[in-house]
């Protein structure tokens, strides 16, 4: 099949959904542009800074982009393309962006609240401690996913003849003095670490001095070159522990200083890299498809998948993770992107586009991997072998994948390309970890304000709590590779988004307005997801003998069915209400 036709039919998916789809929604919630925002109202400058929305879209966008829509796809497409790419589109559409644009609407109208705060609007004190110890214990795993993820990326060794080159020929610094090895990984190390030291001057350029949003851009355009171009000529390589606790470091300062010094100003520079990227990807599939490039993956590959990730339902819809629904993205909506939109029609935009965007880009990685690899390569990188000695690397596979396509497409040398993809995919493995971290920081002390009656000293100091998130994180990642981490990240992720959907719905409830658009997704997310974690636990922890993932999978679920009890009492206990009314 050629690639053009499977990237046609989703672009007009996304597109008549935009269109109509996102008004029904958006009238179902209730929009009022011309209500003040938290941002506006507040305007406190330092968390509540009312920002332009194009900025604005740039730090949500990289935040909720991360690694999730090109990992759990590119994992996910071990079950054949034609499943991933059905349940992309259609969660896309009618799970993910409902879930987005409600959590960040709702959050914006309760006045920059937390879900968590509003779940205990809803369903009392207890829910909501269930809920703030829920997400710190899902945090604590995305932060591990993508610190293990961004460890590997930034270590990555490829053999020169995957990238076309022979073993004694060296692409400027990439290759080792023996020949034959490149260290693809050191190029993207060096452009991280530019971007990060450039942030708050850029910061600084459009809070501080009100510089245009377009000569902002055009800088960060010159900031990305500049790294890229550092890069190559001077790569960085260092053992992958190295680089877990000097990650480290940089979260636990970036989680407690003003949100525009590195969050939302690196955000901004980042973000330029993956809407180039999109680009590239889109004109690659394009121009790879006029050339005649088939898809060399099978459609239906269900069976092996089961043997490596369990049945289709629920393994598919957990490994894809962010790219059709994501818990996380509620938490970056009422953590930091609340607190500096100017508008609620602001919310639509980057809600609901924001996300379809998210699909789209997943879907860009689909097609790319289908068409640059075959099963056999793709197999070697993601599901290797005990015996190979390899890791697990969905990151370096997409690279590799994205690399062959703007070769073949647009004639783009191979080892470029394959840089690209790196990069694009390591910037905001990064972004996602100092934004978790904070949010993590935030759920803290959320945390403590509702357990003591008077918070202890030392807990109100911001050090502290983003201490406690990083020393998690670092603990559950030391020892996990990515492929054991990410199912139950993909769960606890999921779940999540399921009890947002359900904290959601009350609230629509509560203002008699409809409530379906989001009840059913709920529902429908509630029973994958535990289905998948008592899967998880019974199949693969406990024989395993994981200690800390089993300690993490009975947490989850006992938090879940707390959770589900207090939510169908309050129903009950509303229903009886409006019976006696």
């Amino acid at each position: 099949m050629n690639p053009i036709f499977i990237l046609c039919i989703s672009v007009v998916c996304f597109l008549l959904a935009g269109r109509f789809y996102s008004r029904f929604v958006s009238n179902t919630l209730g929009v009022d542009s011309g209500r003040k925002t938290p941002a506006v109202e507040i305007n406190d400058g330092r968390d509540y800074v009312p920002t332009a929305t194009p900025i604005v879209f740039a730090h949500h966008f990289a935040a909720i982009a991360g690694a999730g829509p090109i990992i759990g796809p590119v994992m996910a497409l071990i079950y054949g393309w034609g499943p991933a790419w059905l349940w992309i589109l259609l969660g896309g559409i009618f799970f993910g962006a409902v879930h987005d644009f409600s959590a960040l609407f709702i959050s914006v109208r309760e006045g920059g609240k937390s879900i968590g705060e509003i779940a205990r609007k809803s369903f009392g004190p207890a829910a909501f401690v269930m809920i703030i110890s829920f997400a710190i214990v899902m945090l604590v795993l995305v932060n591990a996913t993508f610190l293990n993820a961004s460890a590997t990326a930034l270590t990555s060794i490829i053999d020169s003849a995957h990238i076309g080159l022979s073993k004694d020929q060296k692409f400027f610094r990439w290759a080792d003095e023996a020949g034959g090895k490149v260290f693809i990984g050191g190029i993207a190390s060096m452009s991280v670490i530019i971007v990060t030291v450039f942030a708050p001057l850029m910061g600084y350029l459009y809070i501080k001095r009100n510089v245009s949003v377009i000569k902002c851009s055009l800088f960060a355009i010159f900031i990305c070159i500049v790294s890229v171009a550092a890069g190559i000529y001077m790569p960085i390589t260092m053992e992958p522990k190295h680089w877990m606790f000097l990650i480290s470091l940089y979260t636990i300062v970036a989680a407690g200083v003003p949100v525009w010094l590195f969050l939302q100003s690196r955000d901004f520079i980042n973000v330029h890299l993956l809407y180039i990227g999109l680009i590239l990807l889109f004109l690659g599939i394009i121009a790879s498809g006029i050339r005649g490039v088939e898809v060399n993956f099978p459609a239906n590959n269900m069976k092996e998948g089961a043997s490596y990730l369990g049945f289709l339902w629920p393994g598919l819809f957990i490994t894809i993770a962010c790219g059709a629904i994501s818990g996380f993205h509620a938490l970056c909506a009422g953590g930091t992107t609340a607190k500096q939109i100017k508008s609620e029609g602001a919310a639509h935009t980057v809600g609901y586009y924001g996300m379809l965007l998210e699909s789209f880009l997943a879907l860009c990685v689909i097609i790319t991997v289908i068409m640059g690899l075959d099963m056999a390569q793709y197999k070697q990188l993601v599901f290797p072998s005990e015996e190979s000695g390899f890791k697990c690397n969905p990151i370096l596979t997409f690279a590799l994948a994205l690399g062959r396509s703007l070769h073949i497409g647009l004639g783009l040398p191979l080892p470029l390309g394959i840089l690209f993809g790196m990069l694009l995919l390591e910037g905001f493995v990064i972004t996602t970890l100092d934004t978790s971290v904070r949010l993590n920081r935030y759920l803290f002390e959320e945390l403590w304000r509702t357990v003591f009656q008077r918070t202890p000293k030392i807990l109100g100091y911001y050090w502290v709590n983003s201490g406690m998130a990083v020393g998690l994180m670092i603990g559950l990642a030391y020892k996990n590779t990515v492929s054991n981490i990410w199912l139950i990240f993909g769960t606890s992720n999921q779940l999540l988004a399921a009890f947002t959907l359900i904290i959601i719905s009350f609230w629509l409830l509560s203002k008699r307005r409809n409530l379906w658009l989001t009840a059913i997704p709920a529902v429908f997310m509630i029973i994958t997801t535990l289905t998948m974690l008592v899967g998880m636990l019974v199949r693969q922890f406990i024989p395993k003998g994981n200690v800390p993932l089993i300690i993490a999978d009975i947490v989850l679920l006992g938090l879940s069915f707390g959770i589900i009890w207090v939510a169908v009492k309050t129903l009950l206990n509303y229903r009886k209400t409006i019976v006696t009314i």
